[in-house]
Formats: structure tokens, C-alpha cells, sequence
């Protein structure tokens, strides 16, 4: 077997050294023995045993004996689960498996880059290991289904058509119908509110350096961090500094924004994708759709985006069509959701359907796959929103859904070992109904945002509601600890009771009862005796 790996000739030339100083320490031993007159031939009867000692002592090696790149090579084959397995069997194992980088690379697949940037070769941030990094999150967003609280955000005048919840900075930005973006702590206070800015706003995107915010009459409004300034954004322009700039280039509303490093993608009425170079704030690409751009969503050098009932994949490398999804949705397709991979999209629709897809590049080709189709609205899903496990949606018909898709996301994580799904592979047995169902807060819900414990949505009541799960959390901790304290307790006792057996101190407490209580004795007579008594009465 060989292995693709920057260390792959050193592997082998271990490997070969090691096979070719044992024959040759064979070669000197049988050499020695044929030379020596003195020394006696073994017999036949003591070469087997000699070939059957050196059989036991090659199959008495472990995996431990490799060397540490080829032990790295195949822990890099392993998912999370089986590299937890795999720590549990040795200390050595323990230590190689806690310490390997590749819990970097599940935690970074799953949730992208932590909110505190780490260099590659620094330490972690609070000392952590980047395995006890992925055990808290994972351990976190179980919470989901736990005891939640409910906060309600009220400040809107009008419908809220857009929220968006920058965990990083611990800050939620909404805005709607009353032209205002206004920018919360996730604890429901308000902070700061923006001047009107004359027509709807139906989308928000944002980062620690830049808020962007998209209106109906095709301008985005864009706002730099204040250096110092502990909320980031001066949204009233009190600071007295020029950190407002507004791009005009779309011909129609504006429905969807996303950012990146480099980057700011817009969606448009005008059946156009443009982008936006962050730093100049020029628009350096267009991609002309087929229909009205509903939403977007962008990962590395490619974007996908919902036109009518269409969704595009483009390479923004050179601004072609990687692929189309014809008639993903009966009716418009409004919302988009990826992975952090960028394997994975999410889509959902008028028709009130989820679709999950999986996006396959070989090449210059590049193959998109249905995965998993959910119809747990009877309305339009407006909005989607992905933090791994959970897809959450939210629909017209004011309900929202929470799907785990934990089992339906395939190993894509390694170049070694990439899995490949096929639609044969999954059927109506393995893709599971929603997990959690929210309603009860009228309808027409059009934002929906999710990050570490919090859910973030804005309908048409004008307000915010914040689905608070940190309560799950802290329950879901003391229950584990409870938990934890019952094992050791019932370890405890059986040690206990393993050293009074030893030490023989257990009586034999059959043989005690039967000399206190004898059976054949004054139980029948008992018996008897009631009996008779009841005999003499009824005589």
C-alpha cells in the first residue's frame, strides 16, 4: 500500500531497512553455524522450534512498532468516532491519537476557523488542544435538543425581512420594511440603530471588518469597522469618521449578500450575481442568471445561486456555469445553504421541500447529486441556515424545522480517502424526519439565523425572537457530571465487593437464614397448627 504523503520516501526506506537488516542478521546466524565445525547442526525437530519462535516473536509486534509517519498516515484514514476508539487502546495510542493534527482538520470542516485566529504553528487559544476544541463543540451543539428560553426583540416598525447573527463578535443585525439596520447583543439589548435608509432592506451580511446591507432600490450600503470601537460599526455616524460608503450598479432589488476575505457577493431582481472586490469596492465580475436571483451562497472560488426555480453553480475564477439544477424546487427556489467543506448544498423552495445535494468535483468535471429531499412545511421555506449538524428553516407557514444531517454528510475530508455518495446509496430508511419542530409564532417567518446555542428569526410581526439554548446546556452539564458521579460510585462499590470476596469475608448468609429460621421445623407446624384451628371453627 502506498501513501500520498510528503514523507512517503522515508516511510519506505524505514520500512526497507528494517526488512533488510532482519535478513541479513538471518544471513550471519547461518553463516556462523556452517563455518563453526564445533557448533552442532540443529536438528530438524530444532529448526521448527527456531522458525516457530521467530514466527511468534514477528506477529508479537503492534502498530506502535511503525514509524510515527505511517501511524500518522492511517490515523488520517479515521473519522472522529474511530479515532476515539482508537485512543482507548494503549497510552501510546492515547497520546499519538490526542495529539494528532488532523482533530484541526474535523473541527475546521465542520465549523470552519475558531472565532480567535490561531497561526499554524502557534499554540491554541486558552491552552486548548485542537481535539478538546472539537469535544466542546460537538458537545455543544447537542444542545439543540434540549429545554430552550425565548427572547423577544422589539424595536421594528414593519416586518423584519432579514437577520444575521455574527457569533464572532457576539452581534445580531436585523433590518426590514421600516429601512432601519439595527445591531443587538445576543442577549436581546439593543445597541445602536442606523438612520432610515429609504427603502427595504431584504439582506445583511456581515464580518468583523465590514456590514453590508442590500436595498429594493439596488444600492448596498456598506459600513468599515471603527478601529476601537467596541461594537465595530458606527451605524449612526456619531464617530464623526467616513466609514459609510454605497456601491450603485444593480438594476433591480437586492435579495441576497455573502462575504469572504477577499470578497462581496450581491444577488439582484436584475438576474445578476456581481462581484465586489472588498478592499476597492468595485465591482469585478458579473454573472448573468436566467431568472430572478433569490439567494446565494459562496465557498472558495465558486458560488452557487437560485434563479427561478434553477440553481447555478459558477467558477468565479473565469465567470462560467460549473453546472445547473433545473427545476430544483415546483415554484421558486428562494434559499440556499453550503457546508463549510462546500460539498453540500441546501435548497428550499415554494414548494415547501428541502432538497439536500452533494456537489462532486473530478477534474474538470463537475457532478451535483441529490442526497435527501424534507417536506416539513407547508409553505414556502423562505430561509435556510447551516451550523453543523443542524439545517434550520424557516417558512411561511411560521414554523421552523431542525434537521440533523449528520449521517447524510459523507467523508469529503481527506484527499487519501475521499468517499464519493451516490444516490443508490441512500434510500427512505436512512434519511430521518426533522429531529425538532418550532412553531406558534404566526406566520410568514423570512430570517432565519443559527451560531453555537442561539437560533435568530424575523417575520412579519415585526419583531425578533432569539431561541436561547444555553439553559439545555447547563442542565445537559449537570446532568453529565451527575452521571459521572453514579459511575464512580458503582465502580466503587464493586471494587469493594471484589476485595471482601477475595479476602473471604463474605459469609455464607443461605446457611445463616436456614439455621434461624428452619424450614422443615416451625413452618409446618405453623401451617398446621392454622389448620386445625380452622378445622376446630368450622366444627
Amino acid at each position: 500500500m502506498a501513501f500520498e504523503c510528503q514523507v512517503e520516501t522515508e516511510i519506505c526506506k524505514d520500512l526497507t531497512d528494517f526488512v533488510e537488516s532482519s535478513c541479513e542478521e538471518e544471513q550471519i546466524e547461518s553463516n556462523q553455524l556452517s563455518s563453526n565445525p564445533k557448533t552442532e547442526a540443529p536438528s530438524s525437530s530444532g529448526l521448527k522450534q527456531l522458525h516457530s519462535n521467530d514466527v511468534v516473536a514477528s506477529f508479537g509486534r503492534s502498530i506502535t512498532d511503525l514509524p510515527l509517519a505511517l501511524i500518522s498516515e492511517i490515523l488520517n484514514c479515521l473519522d472522529p468516532k474511530e479515532l476515539g476508539i482508537v485512543s482507548c487502546v494503549s497510552t501510546t495510542l492515547y497520546r499519538i491519537a490526542s495529539e494528532h493534527q488532523v482533530w484541526k482538520e474535523f473541527y475546521c470542516e465542520r465549523w470552519g476557523q475558531p472565532f480567535v485566529q490561531v497561526p499554524l504553528d502557534a499554540g491554541l487559544p486558552d491552552e486548548k488542544s485542537w481535539k478538546e476544541l472539537f469535544v466542546e463543540r460537538e458537545y455543544r451543539s447537542k444542545t439543540f435538543l434540549g429545554r430552550y428560553s425565548i427572547d423577544v426583540l422589539h424595536g421594528h416598525t414593519e416586518a423584519v425581512r432579514t437577520v444575521f447573527l455574527l457569533a464572532s463578535a457576539k452581534l445580531i443585525f436585523t433590518s426590514g420594511y421600516d429601512s432601519v439596520v439595527r445591531m443587538w447583543d445576543l442577549d436581546g439589548l439593543s445597541i445602536a440603530s442606523s438612520k432610515t435608509l429609504g427603502c427595504t432592506i431584504r439582506a445583511v451580511a456581515a464580518d468583523t471588518k465590514l456590514l453590508v446591507v442590500g436595498g429594493t432600490d439596488g444600492f448596498i450600503h456598506c459600513w468599515r469597522a471603527v478601529e476601537g470601537l467596541q461594537h465595530l460599526f458606527d451605524l449612526k455616524g456619531s464617530e464623526g469618521r467616513n466609514s459609510e460608503s454605497r456601491l450603485w450598479e444593480h438594476e433591480g432589488p437586492i435579495t441576497s449578500l455573502a462575504l469572504d476575505f477577499t470578497r462581496i457577493y450581491s444577488g439582484s431582481w436584475d438576474m445578476t450575481v456581481r462581484v465586489w472586490d472588498r478592499s476597492s469596492l468595485k465591482c469585478i465580475q458579473v454573472l448573468r442568471n436566467g431568472d430572478w436571483v433569490w439567494s446565494l451562497v459562496p465557498h472558495g472560488t465558486t458560488v452557487a445561486s437560485s434563479s427561478g426555480s434553477d440553481v447555478y453553480l459558477w467558477d468565479t475564477t473565469n465567470g462560467t456555469v460549473m453546472n445547473v439544477i433545473r427545476n430544483a424546487h415546483v415554484g421558486n427556489t428562494y434559499s440556499l445553504a453550503r457546508s463549510h467543506t462546500g460539498d453540500f448544498l441546501f435548497t428550499g423552495g415554494e414548494d415547501g421541500a428541502i432538497q439536500m445535494f452533494e456537489i462532486i468535483s473530478d477534474g474538470d468535471e463537475t457532478d451535483i447529486l441529490q442526497v435527501a429531499t424534507w417536506i416539513p412545511h407547508t409553505g414556502p421555506v423562505y430561509s435556510l441556515a447551516f451550523e453543523f449538524p443542524w439545517l434550520v428553516s424557516a417558512s411561511s407557514d411560521g414554523k421552523l424545522s431542525l434537521i440533523d444531517v449528520r449521517k447524510l454528510l459523507r467523508a469529503s475530508k481527506r484527499n487519501i480517502r475521499k468517499m464519493e455518495s451516490r444516490v443508490e446509496d441512500f434510500n427512505k430508511k436512512t434519511i430521518e424526519p426533522p429531529q425538532r419542530m418550532i412553531h406558534g409564532f404566526g406566520c410568514n417567518l423570512f430570517s432565519v439565523d443559527i451560531g453555537a446555542d442561539r437560533i435568530v428569526c424575523g417575520g412579519e410581526e415585526g419583531v425578533v425572537r432569539i431561541w436561547n439554548f444555553t439553559q439545555a446546556l447547563e442542565i445537559e452539564r449537570r446532568a453529565r457530571a451527575l452521571r459521572e458521579m453514579r459511575f464512580e460510585n458503582r465502580m466503587r462499590r464493586r471494587q469493594l465487593q471484589r476485595e471482601l470476596n477475595g479476602k473471604g469475608g463474605r459469609t455464607d448468609q443461605c446457611s445463616v437464614a436456614a439455621k434461624k429460621n428452619p424450614v422443615n421445623g416451625d413452618r409446618n407446624g405453623v401451617w398446621h397448627s392454622k389448620r386445625g384451628m380452622s378445622g376446630k371453627l368450622q366444627a
